[in-house]
């Protein structure tokens, strides 16, 4: 994936993914790579972006509302969820916005 992901046209959407990690480290990196490769071969994925200092931030874009719903409810991401929950984050939130404009160069 590149760095900057190649959005088409707004409308779509973002999944803001914000995160404080704990001290585990014990399978994230492999999860989390998994979990970017199984989010591409989903219906609606349009791209992602991630950074990690005290605080990570991934955002996800997506072609609108069902396919985030289908991401969220899908049995691989849950597992990755509960997981997050129990071992990976001591803190997260998830915010998911329309996307109306975006430029670039």
């Amino acid at each position: 994936m590149p760095p900057i992901a190649a959005t088409p046209e707004p409308p779509y959407y973002a999944v803001v993914f914000t995160s404080i990690r704990t001290d585990i480290d014990e399978g994230y990196d492999a999860m989390a790579a998994a979990m970017v490769e199984l989010a591409a071969r989903q219906p609606g994925f349009l791209g992602v972006e991630s950074a990690r200092n005290d605080v990570g931030v991934t955002v996800s874009y997506w072609a609108d509302l069902a396919s985030i719903k289908a991401w969220k409810a899908h049995a691989e991401h849950q597992q990755a969820q509960r997981l997050g929950h129990q071992q990976w984050y001591q803190h997260f939130k998830t915010r998911i916005a329309k996307v109306e404009r975006d430029y670039g160069f």
